[in-house]
């Protein structure tokens, strides 16, 4: 009988995982292309582009913090854009099924940064995860993506 229940609660999950569309609040037009000019940032600081563009756990809203401090909640296919003071180390961290998960990012002055937030598949819930990836991949993820309200985040 357990097994049974496992299975069922397995398909359940990953059919929540697979369907349906989270919604989150999203900026004007003009903020948005704004950001996709990917201009410098100001002096002393850095770029923060934070973006989710995978399809998995469409459904799934997740916070985003930037050292303890709410970025926002995200939903597939959005991004948000902050700067941050440059040459510092800052944590990102997103929320994930059990616990936060974090990532360290030393930036320098000057210069744009691309994270990608991902949801993986988890026990219950979908979880979520970030990766650094290069400027030429960041770019081209966010030039189809929304940019979404920052300061929202569920908890």
């Amino acid at each position: 009988m357990s097994y049974k229940i496992i299975i069922a609660s397995s398909i359940t999950a990953f059919s929540i995982l697979m369907s349906g569309c989270a919604t989150v609040s999203l900026e004007s037009n003009d903020v948005t292309l704004k950001a996709k000019t990917f201009n410098s940032p100001s002096d002393g600081n850095a770029g923060l582009y934070v973006f989710r563009d995978g399809i998995l756990g469409a459904a799934l809203k997740k916070d985003i913090w930037i050292d303890d401090k709410c970025l926002g909640e995200s939903a597939t296919k959005v991004f948000f854009f902050q700067e941050v003071k440059g040459d510092q180390e800052h944590k990102i961290s997103t929320e994930s099924e059990f616990s936060p998960n974090n990532l360290l990012l030393k930036t320098e002055n000057g210069k744009n940064y691309f994270v990608r937030q991902y949801i993986k598949i988890g026990a219950f819930v979908g979880g979520a995860n970030l990766e650094v990836v290069n400027e030429e991949e960041g770019k081209k993820a966010i030039a189809d993506l929304d940019m979404a309200k920052r300061g929202t985040c569920s908890k």
